[in-house]
């Protein structure tokens, strides 16, 4: 891993090189629990399926990267995409990126690119949330469950160096309080003006399809795909069928 200062913290990140000549970046955002490592080999793959420079990396407190000083909050979606993203990219001199982000990460990338529309060339976004939904909580309430009863607290050890509890601590916490019940952010959709990919699993246990249904709905051109036999982790579930799906995307655009 490399590491670069953002905003005063040491940021872990991995730089796969473009093998086509200049094209824009490809920037992986990872979900609620995961970090740079956790997307395992798919950015090598999709490095490899588009030719194009690849770069992920773990948002501050996940993986080696360096903890936030400031406590988690209702807001900290936005605060990811207005201003530790925008630092991140200047940190590393990328413009006009093509963002790729998994759940929270989809999030970010649609705050991002309602926010800053000149700024992404695409944007490409899997199990994003819009807005809380009664199965998001179950979904939440049973990982609550699985991290008392089960493993994860081992599993997740192994991806962040020692902060596991504040991860998953930061994440559950925070999507059940009182104060996230309402979060939303559909009226930022409308702002978007970069070509977007969205995808859903059918077996999604966090989200139903009203989340990209939305998105469409909002974003005109908006492409959709929902894919069978696919629960949230949609890169691991189907990553043939995602790998196909971004390579015919990035490749459409101008």
């Amino acid at each position: 891993m490399k590491h670069v200062d953002v905003e005063g913290l040491r940021l872990e990140y991995r730089d796969l090189p473009a093998t086509t000549g200049k094209r824009s970046t490809l920037m992986l955002l990872h979900e609620g629990l995961g970090c740079a490592a956790m997307w395992r080999d798919f950015p090598d793959k999709l490095a490899a399926a588009t030719g194009r420079r690849v770069i992920v990396w773990s948002r501050a407190g996940y993986g080696g990267s360096q903890p936030d000083r400031r406590e988690r909050n209702s807001d900290y979606l936005r605060r990811e995409a207005h201003e530790a993203l925008p630092a991140l990219l200047a940190a590393l001199s990328i413009e006009q990126p093509i963002l790729i982000g998994h759940s929270d990460g989809g999030s970010i990338a649609l705050l991002f690119a309602a926010a800053f529309p000149a700024q992404p060339l695409a944007i490409a976004v899997m199990a994003p949330h819009e807005f809380v939904e009664e199965v998001t909580l179950i979904g939440i309430r049973a990982a609550r469950i699985a991290w008392d009863s089960t493993d994860l607290p081992k599993k997740l050890a192994r991806w962040h160096h020692g902060r596991a509890a504040r991860v998953f601590a930061d994440w559950n916490d925070t999507w059940l309080s009182p104060e996230f019940r309402d979060w939303n952010i559909e009226d930022c959709l409308p702002h978007i003006r970069c070509p977007v990919l969205a995808i859903q699993g059918e077996d999604d246990e966090y989200a139903t399809m009203r989340q990209i249904d939305v998105i469409a709905e909002r974003v005109p051109g908006t492409q959709l795909l929902k894919l069978p036999r696919c629960g949230h982790s949609i890169p691991r579930d189907q990553p043939a069928a995602v790998l196909e799906a971004l390579s015919d995307f990035i490749g459409r655009l101008a």
